[in-house]
């Protein structure tokens, strides 16, 4: 047996049959280097108790303890750190699932690659190839450059969402009447350091779920050994559409954030929450689909096994039927005793549900299931927003209309 290695990337190996290479989307990068060193965070992802404190201490303590103690700290009148549900989603809701995500996201997506494998949907004679899609993505995951310019973007992205902050016509924690830019010292950390690191934390998983559709679309591109009469309706496939669960708490933080934006502005600027419908639904539309729609790469392979399915299984069952038919029929009515328990009789009904279920494979590797499942989670954040307009006793039964 090999001596097992030290690391993700370095059990990356191209072996046949039973050895396939290791994955992980997480355990790698410049930020996981330092954390690690740091004792921020461990070889696996333990400790994460410790990277929420540390990143809820660097982003949410300070701007606190600068308005707490700051000139304004008393003033009435005025927007105070504490009242801002926006800050406090972001940093203390937010960020804290999407650190929580990485664990989640090992755990399901590391057993999935290696399905590809243990399923024999990659056969030995791609495992080069197969190998050759894991060590890109790994490359790319521990990219100095790639993370740098994720950085480069948060200041970026961070600076651009502070610009589109509700300009309150009072005093607030973070900055004096008259501009966005009148920034205390509270609302300085805030925007040149508490935001940046969000939007880091975020982008840095945008860029982890390019290198994860990237990794399926060469895995698309090989001579796949799909199942037309797979059980699954999905050619094999379906496990592909459970992944998506995995990236949940990620689309969850997402809708946090809008929700804590939106909250903002019904609370403090007495907008209505119905007039954010349309951008509430279109947000966790695009969301749905922008996890979904990329599983769409192995369709044109789907389709293909489903249509040969169909003309090998109508083959087939057409040979067989008429094999039945000159046996049972042909020859005259069989007496009772022959025909009963046949096992003519049972093969021709196995074979009929064999044909039914390559009629009934889906072109899609995931169903309406993991839509449903990815929109609810995606919508969630909102649901206290409801407050706003109805009752508690309102919101709970309308939720129970909804779901039964």
């Amino acid at each position: 047996m090999a001596p097992e290695l030290s690391s993700p990337e370095q059990r990356t190996r191209a072996t046949p049959f039973g050895e396939h290479p290791d994955f992980s989307l997480v355990l790698g990068g410049p930020l996981f280097q330092l954390l690690r060193k740091t004792r921020i965070d461990g070889d696996h992802l333990e400790l994460l108790y410790r990277r929420i404190l540390f990143f809820a201490a660097v982003a949410w303590l300070p701007p606190f303890l600068l308005a707490a103690v700051g000139p304004f700290s008393g003033s009435a009148g005025r927007l105070s750190f504490l009242h801002d549900v926006e800050v406090h989603v972001r940093f203390l809701v937010a960020l804290p699932v999407l650190l929580a995500a990485e664990l989640i996201v090992h755990w399901r997506l590391s057993p999935i690659v290696n399905r590809f494998v243990e399923r024999r949907i990659v056969l030995p004679d791609d495992f080069g190839r197969f190998n050759g899609a894991v060590e890109s993505a790994l490359n790319l995951r521990n990219s100095i450059a790639a993370e740098a310019a994720v950085l480069a973007c948060s200041y970026i992205f961070g600076l651009w969402l502070w610009n589109d902050r509700v300009v309150m016509s009072t005093d607030t924690w973070y900055a004096t009447a008259g501009g966005r830019w009148r920034l205390t010292a509270a609302g300085t950390w805030y925007v040149f350091l508490s935001l940046p690191i969000t939007q880091f934390i975020l982008l840095r998983w945008y860029m982890r779920l390019f290198i994860w559709f990237q990794f399926l679309w060469r895995v698309s591109r090989l001579d796949l050994n799909l199942i037309s009469s797979h059980p699954d309706r999905c050619a094999g496939l379906s496990f592909l559409g459970k992944t998506s669960y995995a990236f949940g708490p990620i689309l969850f933080a997402q809708g946090a954030m809008l929700a804590g934006l939106v909250a903002t502005r019904v609370l403090f600027r007495g907008e209505d929450l119905t007039s954010f419908r349309l951008q509430i639904g279109g947000f966790v539309a695009f969301f749905v689909v922008a996890i979904l729609a990329p599983l769409v790469m192995f369709t044109p392979k789907m389709a293909a096994a489903k249509r040969k399915g169909l003309a090998e299984y109508g083959l087939l069952a057409g040979q067989y039927a008429e094999s039945f038919q000159r046996k049972w029929i042909g020859s005259g009515i069989p007496r009772d005793d022959e025909l009963l328990g046949s096992g003519d009789i049972q093969s021709l009904a196995d074979l009929g549900n064999s044909y039914g279920m390559v009629r009934d494979m889906r072109a899609l590797p995931f169903g309406l299931d993991d839509i449903t499942r990815l929109a609810v989670v995606t919508a969630a954040p909102f649901v206290p927003l409801l407050l706003t307009i109805w009752s508690p006793e309102e919101v709970i039964m309308r939720l129970i209309r909804i779901v039964f």
